[in-house]
């Protein structure tokens, strides 16, 4: 992946605030007190897909229509995040956007996709598995296939974290989810590009933590399974191409358990009255987890997303 500038950032910010303005961050007394540091909190539940993925959708389809002009329409598999912001993206440039999701995938998520002008096909026991049939129907119908990891989704994600850099240069630590990396990758590259010493620490379940393992071994390493409720961190391989940035930007890799996601979503509710989904409430987690090393500190989270089934919510916030 190339590395990114301050310029490639604010281009893509551009096209992004065609379709959104920015999200806003806020330091939330109430997290301060809980956890004795400055919370800031980096609000990507209140995008318009509920979730930060719609800036990279945005941007990859401007690089679509410029790069592959003859490309009928895409197909990609998600989990929900992904595929809204690329049926979103997609429609506005009158595109056609089929999307491939595991069976079993949220409801609310599949109906929010087909909203958005997504075409939806379930196949699948997991994200890996829906990925595998998405390249398969890339074929069979002459679209291009969107991979889950792509620069031009990275610079899109980007924005957000220009954003709040912008907004408080100073940070200590950034506790950001892992799922593909996208995200991950986005802050170190605009970190990077702003020449700021802001240390990045990746959150993934403990249900699924294959980038942990990788990141403190080295090398590649692959989970048997991802049974975790945060379906934004079921990922069961690294992207190599993320790994290869995260491994050289971040300072350490967290895993947080569902339990502990549970409650960060309950704080998240009753100290700012904020809607977070499992992987949105990751980064709040992990530093739940950190707080003594935090103490005193300037932090960010990354509330990446909003998107999680009512009865899911109800059950954990009751």
């Amino acid at each position: 992946m190339h590395t990114l500038t301050r310029e490639d950032i604010e281009q893509a910010a551009r096209q992004v605030y065609e379709v959104m303005p920015a999200t806003a961050q806020y330091p939330w007394p109430l997290l301060a007190e809980r956890l004795g540091c400055s919370v800031w909190v980096k609000h990507e539940n209140h995008t318009p897909t509920g979730a930060f993925k719609v800036r990279g959708g945005i941007t990859f389809m401007h690089w679509l229509k410029r790069e592959h002009p003859q490309a009928k329409g895409i197909v990609t598999a998600t989990r929900g995040n992904h595929g809204q912001s690329l049926a979103m993206a997609a429609a506005a440039l009158g595109l056609r956007a089929l999307i491939v999701v595991p069976e079993g995938n949220s409801i609310e998520k599949n109906n929010a996709m087909r909203a958005f002008g997504g075409e939806l096909v379930e196949f699948g026991r997991d994200f890996d598995e829906a990925r595998e049939e998405a390249a398969r129907l890339a074929q069979v119908h002459g679209l291009y296939l969107v991979p889950p990891f792509h620069s031009e989704l990275v610079k899109g994600v980007a924005t957000y974290a220009l954003e709040l850099f912008s907004a408080a240069p100073d940070l200590d630590t950034v506790y950001v989810p892992i799922g593909c990396g996208s995200g991950i990758c986005a802050v170190i590259a605009a970190r990077d590009a702003l020449g700021l010493k802001t240390r990045v620490v990746g959150v993934v379940s403990t249900q699924a933590d294959a980038a942990k393992q990788s990141f403190e071994t080295g090398s590649l390493r692959e989970t048997a399974s991802a049974n975790t409720f945060a379906d934004g961190l079921a990922v069961r391989k690294p992207i190599p191409e993320a790994f290869a940035v995260y491994a050289e930007g971040a300072e350490r890799i967290v895993s947080v358990s569902e339990e502990q996601i549970r409650e960060a979503m309950c704080v998240y509710y009753t100290d700012t009255h904020n809607l977070a989904e499992g992987a949105g409430a990751a980064s709040l987690a992990a530093l739940m987890q950190e707080r003594e090393a935090m103490r005193g500190k300037k932090v960010g989270v990354i509330l990446s997303g909003a998107n999680v089934d009512k009865s899911v919510y109800a059950q954990i916030i009751g």
